[in-house]
């Protein structure tokens, strides 16, 4: 047990796994930037950690999702160049000229907004121009470009403001086919070509996330933006794992804290899903859905206890779980319960719990990483 944690529940953060993630991903884009994409606390594992480890590993530029995400960081100590890759409304203007943020922008009216601000304080707004080539999420339309051009230099034309590059983002990139994939890459390469025929200078240019890092150097420009693969899972089960490898950076792990012998038809939890068939023995854990330990797994959650799979008993609870160790030898309070990664023989990842709840990898570790302290190893 950790005892820092202040709860016999951690999420366990192995930082060595993650060194070895970020030194693998810079093999593979081959002298690249590399912009470590560490929004959502860097998808539960820690943004201010999971950035010490990029910058011993020379990543000189961060990404995030929300300006809260940048100050973080900021007054962590960070120095780095952060990118924010969402839209941020007129009014947040100060925070991110305060913050020296590098926005996206596709609009000059926003743009105007962040260099009005930049002119009170004597600064300049780097931005990046964000561009819809088929995600459908922010940017300008890719096959709008007379509008697009027309506004973009609009935006060139500002004091105050400088267009760092543009950007966009692939939607099936993790699918086996990469038709799609190809068709937003063409749409990418039109774009930045009329900017340039219009005379508008665009330096920079990133569209290659996680799975495009693993399958499609075409696209890997002046820098990519890995995400889930820096904290070690695999963007989805079509990618071909052999591109690239990575190890699980987190783990999630309890410890009993209470274990009862029980007789026949003896119901644990709400609802009584579970109801034991023999003399059995029901261990408990300070681990439940508010944790971000899916409910829905119920009826097929599995824990290692002792290097024994052991079955939940019952339905997750919002702050608990029952363990049926009925089969768990000289099994006793205290024992470490491992909910999530391995004790080198057996092994649930975050896509077994995933696959077992109809979501993703990216949300089971983003949820795990809400509210269990975080504990960081090498």
């Amino acid at each position: 047990m950790y005892k820092e944690a202040l709860r016999p529940v951690w999420a366990e953060i192995n930082l060595s796994n993650l060194d070895y993630n970020i030194k693998q991903i810079k093999n593979k884009i081959a002298g690249r930037e590399m912009i470590g994409v560490i929004k959502a606390d860097a998808y539960g594992h820690g943004s201010v950690k999971v950035a010490e480890v990029l910058r011993e590993n020379g990543c000189k530029t961060f990404a995030i999702a929300t300006l809260q995400e940048a100050v973080t960081l900021r007054e962590a100590g960070a120095k780095e160049e952060i990118i924010m890759l969402g839209l941020t409304p007129d009014m947040y203007a100060d925070t991110i000229v305060k913050y020296d943020i590098t926005p996206v922008v596709c609009s000059s009216e926003n743009a105007a907004a962040f260099a009005a601000e930049a002119k009170k304080h004597g600064k300049t707004v780097h931005a990046l121009i964000a561009v819809d080539t088929g995600m459908g999420r922010i940017g300008y339309l890719a096959d709008d470009i007379d509008y697009a051009v027309a506004d973009v230099k609009k935006i060139a034309a500002l004091e105050n403001f400088k267009i760092k590059g543009m950007f966009s983002h692939m939607s099936t990139a993790d699918a086996y086919d990469k038709t799609y994939s190809h068709q937003q890459e063409a749409k990418f390469n039109k774009f930045y070509e009329a900017l340039t025929a219009a005379g508008i200078e665009i330096p920079f240019r990133t569209l290659a996330n996680s799975a495009s890092i693993m399958e499609l150097p075409t696209v890997h420009f002046d820098a990519c933006r890995p995400g889930i693969i820096l904290y070690g899972c695999y963007p989805s089960d079509e990618v071909d794992v052999n591109e690239l490898s990575i190890k699980p950076v987190m783990s999630v792990k309890a410890n009993i804290v209470h274990l009862k012998d029980v007789p026949a038809d003896f119901s644990v939890g709400y609802g009584r899903k579970y109801i034991s068939k023999k003399p059995s023995k029901i261990a408990t854990i300070a681990l439940g859905y508010a944790d971000g330990y899916p409910r829905p797994y119920s009826p097929n959650a599995k824990v290692i206890v002792n290097g024994v799979i052991a079955p939940i008993a019952g339905n997750i609870c919002m702050d608990q779980c029952m363990i049926d160790v009925t089969d768990v030898p000289d099994v006793k309070r205290g024992d470490e319960v491992i909910v999530m990664g391995s004790d080198g023989t057996n092994t649930i990842l975050a896509d077994d719990i995933a696959n077992a709840t109809g979501t993703i990898n990216y949300e089971i570790t983003c949820a795990f990483g809400q509210r269990l302290p975080k504990v960081y190893v090498k």
